[in-house]
């Protein structure tokens, strides 16, 4: 949902994403579907990239404020 936000606020296709960042469209719009929940860093890592944002301030965002913890 982060990624979608971001090229949504900049006005960014997930083609020119994938461009932008060195990979696949396949691999964009793939990740894209919210059904899908384990995505690889580097993959994360290129899109940022791409975007020119730093790891950082792309889990910065409100988003993964919200998110429960997985182990307990």
């Amino acid at each position: 949902m982060r990624f979608v936000q971001i090229c949504a606020e900049r006005g960014i296709k997930y083609n020119e994403l994938a461009t932008m960042s060195g990979v696949t469209p396949s691999t964009v719009y793939s990740m894209m579907d919210e059904r899908r929940r384990h995505i690889h860093i580097d993959v994360i890592k290129k899109l940022c990239d791409g975007l020119d944002i730093s790891l950082a301030e792309f889990f910065s965002g409100p988003i993964f404020d919200r998110l429960e913890q997985e182990i307990r």
